[in-house]
């Protein structure tokens, strides 16, 4: 039996009995969402590459597959996923990426892993080996259910295999330092972007912005230049320590808040540590506040709050309007009828 089958006659069992299933690959994001408690289903094993023609910028992977193969794989042709996704660990897999649905630094520019997100193969909740989307843009049609699995937290099947669009690595990237307040920063970066600049990163803390730019060599450092930052360097290692969380503002023992906000929202009269990403979008907030104050100020300026790392009893994710809670309870329904994958993972009601 490969490793597929066996998969998928777990999961079969599981529905069966009725016994719920944690579904777990390199086990890397065990922290982000509500403690698993259920029984342990390993899909570590099914990994590999299915397929990859670099002319075609399309890459078909197993959803066990390290998220770091890929990428050396991809970096060997020249190539990457533009999405830039944490790993958060060496063990992370591609099929947590997707259920986790993370995207690191270039994302606003760039877009997200969903923009990237082209098929799947699962096991539903029917034990049912599904297919969704394709391998070219042009086979996504109807209800692109594929894309609903992406921070799904595993909560609607057992990925198989994914399938992404990936593009040419930039041939230039520079990193530029400005000192500068937060509103300061905030202000220049929604400007900069709308102006035809190769724009790939954005990140504030402490008094100091740090832009990256990537791209053609000569309109790299044409933007450079146009931009006149006090430092210009190249520091891919700044970039990776942000999108891993390894940089010194996340060492910090106290609560771990990630807020989603319009980018040109002005600084939160919230207490603690801050770190802005995404050029104003993403703000990190290291903060021992009640999460109802927290969630209350993101809501006032349009976005919400989730409780990314932390020993607060507080909800994790930001509680959805009525509706939008209904049409997600009858998504997992239809997805998972029985209740067997992730219990509670994604959602303490189901």
């Amino acid at each position: 039996m490969d490793r597929q089958d066996f998969i998928v006659e777990a999961v079969k069992d599981a529905i069966e009995l009725r016994q719920p299933v944690d579904i777990q690959g390199g086990n890397s994001k065990a922290f982000y969402g509500y403690p698993a408690t259920a029984e342990l289903l390993d899909v570590s094993g099914h990994s590999g590459i299915v397929e990859y023609d670099p002319g075609e910028l399309v890459i078909t992977c197993r959803a066990g597959s390290r998220l770091s193969d890929i990428q050396a794989t991809l970096r060997e042709n020249g190539q990457h996923l533009p999405f830039e996704p944490p790993g958060f660990g060496e063990a992370a897999t591609i099929g947590g990426t997707v259920a986790c649905g993370f995207s690191g630094p270039r994302r606003p520019w760039a877009g997200s892993l969903r923009d990237y997100l082209l098929g799947v193969k699962m096991v539903s909740g029917l034990g049912e080996v599904m297919q969704f989307g394709g391998r070219v843009m042009k086979n996504v049609a109807g209800y692109d259910i594929s894309r609903l699995t992406a921070g799904s937290m595993g909560t609607l099947g057992v990925l198989l295999e994914t399938s992404f669009k990936v593009l040419p690595l930039p041939a230039v990237e520079l990193t530029l330092d400005f000192e500068c307040s937060q509103p300061e920063a905030i202000q220049r970066v929604n400007q900069w972007s709308g102006q035809p600049l190769p724009l790939s990163g954005a990140c504030w803390w402490q008094g100091k912005l740090q832009i990256r730019l990537s791209g053609a060599a000569t309109e790299v450092r044409r933007a450079a230049q146009r931009l006149q930052a006090g430092k210009v360097r190249e520091d891919p290692e700044t970039w990776r320590d942000l999108r891993e969380q390894r940089s010194d503002f996340f060492a910090g023992s106290v609560d771990l808040w990630r807020l989603s906000l319009p980018p040109a929202s002005g600084p939160l009269d919230l207490a603690g540590d801050c770190l802005v990403d995404w050029g104003g979008a993403q703000r990190w907030y290291r903060t021992g506040l009640p999460a109802n104050e927290i969630r209350e100020r993101a809501a006032k300026a349009g976005g919400h709050a989730t409780l990314f790392r932390g020993q607060s009893a507080a909800e994790r994710f930001h509680p959805l309007p009525a509706a939008l809670q209904q049409v997600q309870d009858r998504i997992k329904k239809a997805m998972d009828p029985h209740g067997v994958f992730n219990p509670h993972r994604m959602s303490l009601y189901w």
